[in-house]
């Protein structure tokens, strides 16, 4: 964490709600990006993003430092919008990664939208999804900052409070991970779409 942010909190903390609010300024574009993720309407991602900042800074005590201060308010975030999709009874999404982020990973299936077509896409994304959770957290946290939200290895450095070659290394690690599980499910004798 940066010496900048270890200090807000501490002060935030103490009860000085301008230190929280400088935090809330630098983060909540970062914070409304990520909701945005989830949720499409812009108005409720401005209610969800000042939820957060709300749930973070109830639970402020218990922030320990461990992380990023970044880090722990984007869990927070994550964790708010998918409670909100929650609360509309449309259920929590398959993961953070979309139909879209599986178009890309397996073009194939994107062709013909076949009930067997959906159930392939359904297993892949799934797999998919157990892979990018069974990333240790820093390579998964690593791997969402710059394959999910797009951000620059110099901003997951910051939010990850490590060196830039450090995340380089996390996110070259967590996709060979990634892709090594996923060969093993197509090599488990799954069939592709276009095999009869």
């Amino acid at each position: 964490m940066s010496e900048a942010d270890r200090l807000l909190v501490e002060q935030a903390k103490q009860g000085d709600n301008r230190a929280y609010e400088v935090l809330v300024r630098k983060y909540q574009g970062r914070i409304a990006s990520v909701i945005s993720r989830t949720v499409s309407d812009p108005a409720k991602v401005q209610d969800l993003t000042q939820e957060a900042f709300l749930k973070a800074y109830r639970a402020l005590h218990s922030f320990r430092g461990d992380a990023a201060f970044y880090t722990w308010l984007y869990r927070i975030a994550v964790n708010t919008a998918k409670n909100h999709l929650m609360s509309l009874d449309r259920g929590i999404p398959m993961s953070d990664v979309d139909v879209d982020d599986a178009d890309r990973l397996a073009p194939q299936l994107r062709d013909s939208d076949t009930p067997e077509r959906q159930v392939l896409r359904g297993e892949l994304m799934d797999n998919l999804k157990r892979a990018i959770d069974e990333l240790a957290p820093t390579m998964r946290l690593a791997i969402q900052l710059r394959d999910l939200e797009g951000k620059t290895y110099e901003e997951i450095a910051e939010a990850m409070d490590c060196p830039i070659g450090t995340v380089r290394s996390r996110i070259f690690r967590g996709r060979q991970e990634i892709m090594s599980r996923l060969k093993g499910y197509m090599d488990s004798g799954a069939p592709m779409p276009d095999e009869p």
